[in-house]
């Protein structure tokens, strides 16, 4: 598996956090930055994230920042990412389950590091349930198929 992954400053400590555990179970994941806690303007680092998944360059991607809510609302903005703010287990089990969420947005601010990390490791071991939720899924990209 191939994860992409950025953040602003305010996502850059759970970002090398996430980065490094998914590199000690063996993921590939490549960094678009931010690479450092200076401030930083959040849709610099997540668009690029957002469209290299995608484009297929990559299978998966997490992007960070201090909620979480505007690296949503960016990535949200490239066609073909279905990006879900997750701040549990049970929430991330559902976005992969029924939205084949595509990329993760974590806010740094708002859960501690043992939950990110556990929400990292439930929203990439979850499958998509596809059946009913394929039409709905369709129905994002193209409103007037039904």
């Amino acid at each position: 598996m191939r994860i992409a992954i950025g953040s602003d400053h305010a996502g850059f400590a759970y970002k090398e956090m996430i980065r490094k555990h998914l590199a000690e179970r063996g993921i590939e994941v490549e960094d678009f930055g931010a690479y450092s806690a200076e401030p930083a303007d959040y849709p610099v680092y997540i668009r690029p994230v957002a469209e290299a998944v995608a484009e297929g360059r990559f299978d998966r991607g997490i992007v960070l920042g201090g909620s979480g809510n505007g690296e949503a609302i960016v990535a949200n903005r490239v066609k073909g990412v279905r990006c879900g703010l997750c701040w549990n287990e049970e929430v991330a089990r559902l976005n992969r389950r029924h939205n084949d969420g595509n990329v993760l947005s974590l806010g740094e601010r708002v859960i501690d590091a043992d939950t990110a990390l556990k929400i990292v490791d439930t929203w990439l071991a979850t499958p998509f349930e596809g059946g009913r939720h394929e039409r709905r899924i369709r129905l994002i990209d193209e409103p007037g198929q039904r």
